[in-house]
C-alpha cells in the first residue's frame, strides 16, 4: 500500500512586508513547530522515500528542519509548480511519482493542501475543517500504483503542531 504525507509549511513570518510572498521565511513559532512534527512522524514510522517540495522559502525551510528527523533516506525534488498550485495540479504531481516510491511527502501550501486532504476525506474526529501551518495528514492510498492512487485513499492520522504542544503541556501539568 502506498502512503502519502501531505504537509503544509510551518508558520511563516510577515515581519518583512517588502519581501515577495515566495521569499517569506519561517517565524520563530514555525522554526519550533517543524522539528516537533517531524519527531512525531518519526515516532510513528512515517519517513518519506521521496519529497516533492514547493520552491518557496518557507516550504524549503520546513523540509530542511524536518529532514533532520525523517529525511535520512529521502530524495528531495523542489518543484516550482507546487507554489500556488491548485488541488488538481497537486493530485497530478502525486500521480506521477515513481513506482519505486512507497511513501511520498508533498510539502506545499493552502488552499491546495487542505483541498487535497478533503479529497481523501475527514478524520473521524475532529473533522478536517482547517489544515493548519506545520501540519501533516498521513494518507493510506488504496492502490499499488501512484497513477491510480489519487482516486482512492483515506486519512489515517493527522499531526499538527498545536496538538503536540497541548499534549506536552497536559503531561507537564499532570
Amino acid at each position: 500500500m502506498l502512503r502519502l504525507l501531505l504537509a503544509r509549511h510551518a508558520k511563516s513570518s510577515w515581519h518583512e512586508a517588502d519581501l515577495p510572498d515566495h521569499d517569506r521565511p519561517l517565524s520563530k513559532r514555525g522554526l519550533i513547530a517543524a522539528p516537533l512534527v517531524a519527531k512525531a512522524l518519526a515516532k510513528g514510522g512515517h519517513a518519506p522515500d521521496l519529497v516533492y517540495c514547493s520552491t518557496a522559502r518557507r516550504t524549503r525551510s520546513t523540509w530542511e528542519l524536518m529532514s533532520l528527523y525523517i529525511g535520512a533516506r529521502a530524495e528531495v525534488r523542489y518543484l516550482p509548480e507546487l507554489y500556488l498550485a491548485s488541488a488538481e495540479r497537486v493530485l497530478q504531481v502525486i500521480s506521477g511519482a515513481p513506482a519505486s516510491v512507497g511513501t511520498l511527502m508533498v510539502m506545499g501550501h493552502n488552499p491546495a493542501t487542505h483541498s487535497v486532504a478533503v479529497h481523501f476525506g475527514d478524520l473521524p474526529t475532529p473533522p478536517l475543517r482547517v489544515f493548519p501551518t506545520g501540519a501533516v495528514a498521513i494518507v493510506e492510498l488504496a492502490s499499488e500504483r501512484w497513477r491510480d492512487a489519487v482516486s482512492r485513499g483515506r486519512i489515517v492520522d493527522f499531526v499538527a503542531p498545536k496538538a503536540i504542544e497541548r499534549t506536552w503541556s497536559d503531561r507537564a501539568s499532570g
